[in-house]
């Protein structure tokens, strides 16, 4: 899908609020920016006077409910309304508020296809949070005078999981390298989602182009569903092995006493989440107090409960995220070629 199809302009007018005095901060803009000591008594003051705050993303399972929950508990009196979608759902909603000028969401969270699309079509108010100090540069996109445009707010990772009653210890492919062993052969299975491209896009930009080809020697079995349905595939025992799954799904299953085990590759794709403010937030006080709470101790504890990875956290495995440095267009061209090899190298189930 075509993300970038529009350039917007803004007026600071439609949210710009008059009850900041004395210099205080007034507009979306300032808001976002600020850096005094009373920031959240300021946001959260404003906010109880907007009283609820609309927030977009594409989290799913109970964890964006406990973080809406959590917000309104620290925050009386504001009520968060949460829509929850595929960021293509997302991108299809904010672009038609913006082309309507009807702007109903105050902070976003989603993944980084549609970040990008917003950054590129000014829908981004560049923003400070008294909590991105932990975070490293690769986890924030900055944007001009000390700002940034997003922070990766979870991270989920792409790596081996396997069925320990179907594949021994020693045939455990630890490697990019390991999935062309004969121990290999008949066993793999890689998901045609984005779980699968991603994981060709690591191969391709460290292995090359010449490795993928030779994954087709092990009759890879191609399934187009989520990483998430592959992984009760490798469960139940019809998958030995994927190199297509999701850490956090795995640890869930693993504390249900499923019979698989998670391991990293030398490089593990990474898929974030990144918290954002939008530029035409009706609530900007609720909006940016949300966006700080999701990105500070409490959101990410909330997160890292339902097995979220966070970017602040050294897991022991280094990550690799497919879209940095991309623009949108150069990203979508890149998804089509990881896509296309995917397929060349399996047989569709």
């Amino acid at each position: 899908m075509k993300m970038r199809t529009m350039a917007v302009i803004l007026a600071v007018t439609l949210f710009g609020a008059s009850w900041a005095e004395g210099g205080q901060p007034a507009s979306l803009q300032e808001l976002a920016a600020y850096t005094g000591a009373d920031r959240e008594q300021l946001l959260a003051a404003g906010a109880k006077r907007e009283g609820r705050v609309t927030w977009y993303t594409s989290l799913a399972g109970g964890s964006y409910k406990e973080l809406a929950a959590a917000f309104e508990k620290k925050y009386p009196g504001v009520k968060v309304e949460a829509y929850r979608g595929s960021s293509q759902d997302l991108m299809a909603r904010i672009m038609a508020e913006a082309q309507a000028r009807r702007y109903l969401v105050d902070t976003v969270e989603s993944t980084m296809p549609l970040m990008k699309a917003m950054r590129d079509d000014k829908l981004i108010t560049p923003f400070y949070s008294p909590h991105l100090g932990k975070y490293p540069a690769e986890a924030k996109e900055k944007a001009d005078r000390g700002l940034f445009f997003w922070a990766s707010a979870r991270e989920s990772y792409i790596g081996v999981a396997y069925n320990k009653k179907s594949i021994a210890a020693n045939d455990v492919p630890k490697s990019f390298e390991d999935l062309l062993r004969p121990a290999s052969k008949d066993k793999l299975a890689f998901a045609t989602s984005d779980t699968g491209s991603r994981m060709i896009a690591a191969m391709l930009q460290f292995k090359g182009e010449e490795f993928v080809k030779k994954l087709k020697q092990q009759n890879v079995r191609l399934y187009a569903v989520s990483g998430r349905a592959l992984l009760d595939l490798v469960i139940s025992g019809e998958v030995g092995v994927s190199p297509t799954i999701f850490r956090n799904h795995a640890l869930v299953s693993i504390a249900k006493k499923a019979p698989v085990a998670w391991v990293s590759m030398e490089v593990v794709p990474t898929n974030a989440g990144a918290a954002a403010v939008p530029s035409g937030a009706p609530h900007p006080y609720a909006g940016v107090l949300f966006t700080d709470f999701i990105l500070g101790p409490e959101g990410q504890k909330i997160l890292e409960k339902f097995e979220y990875g966070s970017a602040s956290t050294d897991y022991g495995f280094r990550r690799w995220y497919p879209e940095q440095g991309l623009t949108t267009e150069q990203y979508e061209k890149a998804n089509d070629r990881w896509d296309k090899l995917l397929r060349e190298i399996g047989r569709k189930q």
